[in-house]
This record gives C-alpha cells, structure tokens and sequence, in this order.
C-alpha cells in the first residue's frame, strides 16, 4: 500500500477534532430543536399558511376556494380601507412623538444621583407591566364625560371637557393620550441607558465653556442620544400600527369608524365575520405599509442620527 505522507497519530487527531465537532453540534441542535419546532410550528406555518389564505376565499370552516388577487383588490375599491389606513396612520402621528417627549423627559428626571429615584423608576415604569385591558378600563373612568377626573380638572380651569370616547374628534386623540402615557416607561429605560452611555467630560467642558442646560441638551445630550431615539422612533412607529387593545376595549372602532384600525378590523373580518382569506390579505397589507414606513426611516437616518 502506498505511503499517503500523513502520519497515523495525524489522521487520528484529525478525526477526534471532527468527531467532538459533530458532538457539539449535535448536542447543541438536541437542546435547540424544541425551539426550532415551536417556532416553526407556531410561527412560520401559520405566516405561511395566512399567505396563502389571502389569496382564498375562506371562512374557517369549509375548504378554501382559490380567488387569487380578489381580495386585495377589494380592498383598494373599499373606502372603508382607506379609512382604517388614515386612522392608523392618525394614531401613529399623535402617538410616537408625544410617546417619545414624555419618555425623554420622563429618563432625564430620573437620570439623577438622588435618593429614591430607583423608586421613581420602577413607578414610570409600573403602566408597561399592568394588563393592558386593565388601564383600558382605568382609562374608561377617568374619559367619563359627567364623572371623570380628566373633565372634571378641565371644569375647573372653566374648560367643558368635551365627550372624549362618544365624539368622532376626541376619541383618537383620548387612544394615544393613553397609549402615550402606558408606553413611556419603556422608552424610559432606554432612554437612560442611552443618557447613562454619554460622557460626562463633554458636560463638563460645555459648562466651562459657559454654555446652560438648555444649550448642552440641545448640542449634546440630543446629538449624542440620537441612536437610541432613532432605535425608539423605529419600535414605537411599529407598534402603533398595530393598535389593538386599547380600541378593543374602549371604543370598539367608533364611532363612526373614527377609531377603526387595521389591527382591529383585521380582528373584526377574521373572528366575527370568519372571513379569513380577507383578513389575511389585511395582514399582509399592514405588513407592507409597516417595512415600508421602516425602509423610509432607515433611509432617512444618515440625515440626523450621529454613530460615535
């Protein structure tokens, strides 16, 4: 037999570093794969299986019946969409900027070497924890327009607080109020882990340079907080456009579609008109709308957001 040049003790080496190789792997996949399996089961085949649905008639029950583009074009004859699509896109504009001002302002008092300011803390952010449908209900009480407190202060400031969940021109403003005020303290830790990322030379030599708070957080604290700001813009943009349960339990789309989200209406043609096949092209359409409003911001980021 022909000489190979490769030494036994070599080729066994060799093999023993493949075989614990394969080892590891394996091991490691054998822990993995309940994941792997939840996620395909419960993730991947239903996203799959809803691509497919949109493209059907379908109602849950009897068999699906291929309509291909039908439904989406449906929906773009149907003005009720387009509707839903302002509403959402009205929540979205009243919601992420008074989300992100409240949460700022929210990290920069609790960025502060006091004592109990932990306390503050773990307060802001009690709301992000709290069922959701419980603030709902909160909420409900406090928009009451005869009893409520929120009334009730306007009146004595000689202010008629108007019918915040029965008009069709406060009943949005009074969802992302809401929804504002239930996410800030999210936003609010990211915000301070991000404050708590900035030099405090900078400060320093700000202030030497005779500049005031004013000044040293518009010219500092903003330009240097801009990732993170540009990573909450980003999160909240997505999760206002798939308000849900706040609509769910207050207003129930109304009045007069006032309040109606894709969200909810997706919910709405799905599991009390069993329309499934719509539904699923509403789903899809929502996702389009959110990556393209995310591929815009991405795009729009080389202009304002400042990478040390």
């Amino acid at each position: 037999m022909a000489d190979s040049g490769i030494a036994p003790d070599a080729v066994g080496a060799v093999r023993s570093v493949r075989y614990r190789k394969w080892r590891e792997w394996g091991i490691a996949y054998f822990f993995l794969f309940p994941t792997i399996l939840g996620i395909l089961l419960l993730q991947v085949v239903p996203v799959l299986r809803s691509a497919y649905f949109s493209f059907t008639d379908f109602n849950g029950v009897q068999p699906p019946e291929w309509v291909g583009l039908q439904n989406y074009a449906d929906l773009g004859y149907n003005p009720l969409f387009w509707k839903v699509l302002r509403n959402t896109v009205y929540y979205t504009i009243g919601f992420v900027p008074l989300n992100i001002i409240l949460a700022l302002f929210l990290a920069l008092l609790v960025n502060q070497a006091l004592r109990g300011v932990t306390l503050f803390r773990a307060l802001y952010f009690m709301p992000v924890v709290t069922s959701l449908v419980a603030i709902s209900l909160v909420w409900a009480w406090l928009y009451q327009p005869q009893f409520g407190l929120i009334n009730y202060f306007l009146s004595l400031v000689n202010i008629r607080g108007p019918g915040w969940l029965s008009s069709t021109e406060w009943s949005m403003p009074a969802l992302f109020i809401m929804g504002a005020w239930r996410q800030a303290g999210f936003n609010m830790v990211i915000f301070v882990a991000g404050l708590k990322g900035i030099s405090q030379e900078l400060y320093e030599a700000a202030t030497v340079d005779g500049a005031g708070w004013f000044r040293r957080f518009i010219h500092i604290t903003l330009p240097m907080l801009s990732p993170t700001m540009f990573f909450v813009v980003v999160v909240s943009v997505i999760g206002s456009f798939q308000v849900f349960e706040q609509t769910y339990v207050l207003t129930q789309g109304g009045p007069a579609y006032s309040t109606l989200t894709l969200s909810y209406w997706i919910y709405q043609n799905a599991f009390e008109w069993f329309n499934m096949g719509k539904a699923s092209a509403l789903a899809y359409s929502l996702f389009v709308v959110v990556m393209f409003v995310t591929l815009v911001q991405f795009a729009g980021q080389r202009r304002w957001v400042f990478y040390r």
